[in-house]
């Protein structure tokens, strides 16, 4: 085994001063009590935000109102709905397919009591949230199921808008 080389005659180690870790976790108290209210106020915000959304997203499809959802739908060649084994891409296919779903009976009644959000980005929120559909093919006995919904929102220069939608059958949120 090598060993290094000590210098000979009394060798003792530096001690190093551990005020500047001191004062750094000072600073870093400092900001987190600083801004970490901040961060609850607006956690709050996205979350009152995200839940106006869906309302909004609620109030439209209950309404049968396809103006109304095509102009909630973000802009874009992505914009994804995935439901009943079926994707869906694009502002205005979306919205068709929505048109096809209001031919007969649809309606959503969501438990608010269970709705989530999900800030990813200042731009980007998720939702999740379970949903009793009552849906039925025009002159078709309607029938009802639950699903928890995902939604994606994005927001651009003209506001908030629903990049996705994906039902998921296990409504359990835990």
């Amino acid at each position: 085994m090598i060993r290094p080389k000590m210098p000979s005659g009394n060798f003792t180690p530096r001690v190093f001063s551990r005020r500047p870790q001191v004062a750094a976790f000072a600073a870093a108290l400092f900001l987190a009590a600083t801004f970490w209210p901040a961060g609850g106020a607006q956690a709050a915000a996205n979350d009152a935000e995200a839940g106006t959304i869906f309302e909004k997203f609620i109030a439209a499809q209950n309404a049968h109102d396809a103006d109304a959802m095509k102009a909630m739908l973000l802009n874009s060649p992505g914009t994804l709905l995935f439901a009943r084994n079926i994707e869906t891409r694009g502002r205005d296919e979306v919205a068709e397919r929505f048109k096809t779903y209001y031919e007969g009976t649809w309606h959503l009644e969501p438990d608010m009591s269970k709705f989530r959000v999900a800030v990813i980005s200042n731009e980007i929120m998720q939702i999740l949230v379970p949903i009793v559909f009552t849906r039925g093919l025009p002159g078709k006995p309607p029938q009802q199921n639950t699903f928890l919904i995902s939604q994606t929102y994005v927001q651009d220069a003209d506001g908030w808008h629903v990049a996705s939608i994906l039902p998921v059958a296990n409504t359990e949120l835990k």
